[in-house]
């Protein structure tokens, strides 16, 4: 149960100076100088300006200076990333469902995401590094008062004590975002945690909209949730836990430190990226792991491009594989489906839903999307849901099938942008994929994203509900079964979904 945010969110990034009003005209009429005196004023005036130019060279010079510092961050106490782990590495699926959200009493849940962070958190003994597009774990933050923000609270208390415990915190989040009024990072800092926005609409004309963590370069989480208060009580949220896994750790950290370095002044993304970020970890290469004593094939993707060393398999490329390899189903929940550009302007974006349409009707895999719906949903995404839904025709062995999760909003009026699915994941017959992105074309180019990708094989698995795969799968059974989820043609008025009213 966690947080969304505003899916019309824009934001424009237009540069302006204060000298733009200064033309040539400005400079007001005198009589003309003598010779001397015009050369002497020349010379006078070159030699301020070269002192000038040298004292900002020497700034620049500096600061591009402790940026190649920190890319060029030492690796000497990095772990081999395909040596053998030293504890058996163990995968946990971690869920929050909104309350008083009725399933009845035989549904099964994964493991509170509430529970999932503060077991993280007593575990840190040394370092926890967080990622999140934004931080609002207090109601305040948001304008509404409400006693289900105590869990966010509570998470809140133990991140400012966690340095009195000599644990080295870093927390990153966006620049743009949509917490204006949030004070979370403010007071972390007060109380010893080192705070970093990132300036991703500086950097790629995006947003930083992952959503990870990195405990004693140990454990991860990694999943849909922002670290706000409403992922916690109010908000469809589903994630991963990995715990003793240094490999994919280590993997990671190389991703977050790449945010960490650009939250430096004036950074600029370098080209190349310099050898630490490379990894030997991708979708060609994958980690051979037992996640909980299931043989697995792993790897972690990344976005933007811009951000993406060549050895790091982009987050596309990864959704795009995933679906090639589906041999009986694809199954995707995700907040909001888009194949367009969203944000920066519009422009039809097909690459996934080709993919898609291609899965369904040259090797007959059954697709279904599972998008959600609320009261803050664009509406805009509903023509693109109506259109690939109008596929499905089982009668010629084409199944492409849309529903809507639509969660209650009951007397929760008063919390903005909640009471929504904010599920981001695909799962097939062989494969698990959890992001922290939706599906639109922004999300994949110039905002910053990751994806875990889990390749298991259930035909050889004693108990197929056990992995990560079968999990996944049943979880989306569960809520594709649900009176949450209603089939795109039978959406009747629905208060809680604003397609209802289109």
């Amino acid at each position: 149960m966690y947080s969304s945010f505003a899916s019309t969110f824009k934001e424009s990034y237009e540069l302006s100076s204060p000298y733009t009003s200064l033309h040539d005209n400005y400079v007001p009429k005198k009589p003309r100088m003598s010779g001397l005196k015009t050369l002497l004023l020349a010379t006078g005036c070159l030699t301020v300006l070269g002192c000038l130019l040298a004292i900002a060279l020497i700034e620049v010079m500096k600061n591009e200076e402790n940026i190649h510092k920190a890319l060029n961050i030492s690796t000497t106490h990095q772990p081999d990333l395909h040596a053998e782990e030293s504890d058996q590495c163990r995968i946990v699926l971690v869920e929050s469902i909104p309350l008083w959200m009725d399933y009845g009493a035989n549904a099964s849940f994964g493991v509170p995401l509430y529970k999932a962070w503060k077991d993280l958190l007593s575990t840190a003994s040394k370092q926890i590094d967080m990622a999140s597009f934004y931080w609002t774990l207090t109601g305040e933050d948001i304008g509404a008062k409400s006693v289900t923000d105590q869990f966010g609270r509570d998470i809140l208390e133990q991140l400012k004590a966690l340095p009195k415990r000599n644990v080295s915190v870093r927390a990153v989040s966006s620049i743009p975002s949509v917490s204006s009024n949030s004070t979370d990072l403010d007071i972390l800092r007060e109380n010893g945690v080192h705070v970093r926005r990132i300036n991703f609409g500086k950097l790629t004309r995006g947003i930083l909209h992952s959503k990870f963590w990195i405990v004693d370069n140990r454990h991860i989480y990694i999943g849909s949730a922002n670290m706000d208060w409403r992922a916690l009580t109010q908000v469809k949220e589903l994630g991963v836990v990995i715990y003793n896994c240094t490999s994919l750790a280590t993997d990671l950290y190389k991703i977050y430190q790449s945010y960490w370095v650009m939250g430096h002044s004036n950074a600029t993304i370098p080209d190349p990226w310099p050898s630490f970020y490379d990894t030997s970890i991708n979708k060609d290469q994958p980690l051979h792991l037992n996640l909980s004593d299931v043989p697995s094939r792993v790897y972690i993707s990344n976005s933007p491009p811009a951000f993406c060393p060549e050895s790091r398999t982009k987050d596309l490329d990864a959704i795009l594989s995933v679906i090639g390899q589906a041999g009986q189903f694809i199954h995707v929940a995700v907040m909001e489906y888009f194949p367009a550009f969203k944000f920066n302007y519009h422009k039809y974006w097909p690459v996934i839903e080709n993919a898609l349409i291609q899965a369904a009707l040259d090797r007959n895999v059954t697709v279904r999307l599972m998008i959600s719906c609320g009261r803050d949903t664009d509406p805009s995404i509903f023509p693109f849901l109506k259109s690939i839904n109008s596929l499905n025709s089982p009668p010629d062995n084409i199944r492409i099938e849309v529903r809507l999760y639509i969660v209650p909003v009951g007397n929760e009026t008063n919390i903005p942008y909640t009471r929504v699915n904010h599920n981001k994941y695909m799962v097939t017959d062989n494969v698990a994929y959890i992001g922290t992105s939706n599906w639109s074309a922004d999300y994949f180019n110039t905002t910053a994203g990751v994806g875990l990708v889990v390749s298991q094989d259930l035909s050889h698995s004693p108990s197929p509900g056990d992995t990560l795969v079968g999990q996944l799968s049943a979880v989306f059974e569960r809520d594709w079964d649900s009176k949450f989820a209603v089939p795109l043609e039978k959406l009747g008025h629905n208060p809680d979904c604003i397609f209802s009213k289109a």
